[in-house]
C-alpha cells in the first residue's frame, strides 16, 4: 500500500508546490499594482545579477562556442564541408546553447544567493519585522529582484552568444585556416533576428522562473541556518530542472512561432 500511496503524495506535493507558488505570483501582481518600484533597490540588484553574472557567463559561453565547434569541425570535415561550422554554431548558440547555460550559471550563482538572503531574513525574523513596520516583503525583497532579473538576463544571454560566436570564429579561423569570408558568410546567411528573438524570449522566461523558484524557497525557510541551506540547495536543483523541462516545451512552441531560417 505505501507504493501505492508514493506517487499520490508525490503528485498532492507537486500541486501544493505550485499553489505556493501562485500565491507568491497573486501578491508580486498586487505589489506591482501598487507602482511602488523601489528604483534604489532594483538598481542595486541589477548590478548584483548583471553585472556580477558577466564573468560566469562569458566564460560558460566562450568555451562553449569553442568545444561546440571543435565537434562541429571535426565531423563536418570528412563530409567536406566544414565552411558550415559558423552556421551550425551561431543558430544552436541563439536557440540553445545560449540561453540554456547562461540560465543554469544564473541560477547556480544568483538562484542560491536569492534563496540565501531572504530565507536567511526569514529565519531570523526579519520579514515578520517588515510586516510590523507596514511593508510588504514581497514588494521590498522579491519585486525589485524580479524586475532585476528580467533586465539583465537578456543581456547576459546576448554576451554569452556574443562571446560564443567570438571563440567559434577564433577556433574556425584561425585554429582550422578556414576562409574567414566562408565563416562569416554562412553565418550571416542561416543566423537572423528570428533565432536570436528565440534565445531573448526564453532568457524572459528563465528569469521569471529563477527568481519565482528562489524567492520562494527563502520565504518558506526554517530551522535555521540548516533550512536556509538547504532551501538554497532545493533553489538551485528545482529552478536548474525547471529550466531544462521548460527548455523543451519551450523550443518546440517558439519553433511553430519562429520557424529556423524565417527572416
Amino acid at each position: 500500500m505505501e507504493l501505492l500511496r508514493l506517487p499520490g503524495r508525490a503528485f498532492i506535493d507537486f500541486l501544493h508546490y505550485l499553489g505556493q507558488l501562485a500565491a507568491l505570483v497573486a501578491d508580486l501582481s498586487w505589489s506591482v499594482s501598487r507602482g511602488i518600484l523601489r528604483l534604489k533597490l532594483v538598481a542595486r540588484q541589477i548590478v548584483e545579477i548583471g553585472y556580477g553574472s558577466q564573468t560566469v557567463v562569458i566564460v560558460t559561453g566562450a568555451f562553449t562556442g569553442a568545444v561546440f565547434t571543435f565537434q562541429c569541425y571535426t565531423n563536418f570535415k570528412q563530409f567536406g564541408v566544414e565552411s558550415g561550422v559558423g552556421a551550425i554554431v551561431s543558430v544552436a548558440l541563439c536557440r540553445e546553447l545560449g540561453p540554456v547555460l547562461a540560465g543554469l550559471m544564473v541560477a547556480g550563482r544568483v538562484g542560491a544567493a536569492m534563496a540565501a538572503d531572504i530565507g536567511t531574513m526569514k529565519v531570523t525574523e526579519q520579514i515578520d519585522a517588515l510586516r510590523v513596520m507596514g511593508v510588504d516583503p514581497v514588494g521590498y525583497l522579491v519585486l525589485p529582484r524580479f524586475i532585476a532579473m528580467l533586465v539583465s538576463m537578456p543581456l547576459l544571454i546576448a554576451e554569452s552568444i556574443t562571446f560564443g560566436l567570438i571563440a567559434s570564429y577564433i577556433v574556425t579561423v584561425f585554429g582550422y585556416g578556414v576562409p574567414e569570408p566562408w565563416f562569416i558568410s554562412h553565418m550571416k546567411e542561416h543566423t537572423n533576428m528570428t533565432d536570436l528573438s528565440v534565445g531573448m524570449i526564453k532568457g524572459f522566461v528563465f528569469g521569471i522562473i529563477i527568481t519565482l523558484i528562489s524567492c520562494h524557497q527563502g520565504l518558506i525557510a526554517k530551522d535555521g541556518a540548516v533550512g536556509v541551506g538547504n532551501g538554497t540547495t532545493r533553489a538551485v536543483v528545482i529552478s536548474s530542472l525547471t529550466l531544462l523541462i521548460l527548455n523543451f516545451f519551450l523550443s518546440i512552441l517558439l519553433n511553430y512561432v519562429f520557424p529556423m531560417g524565417a527572416a
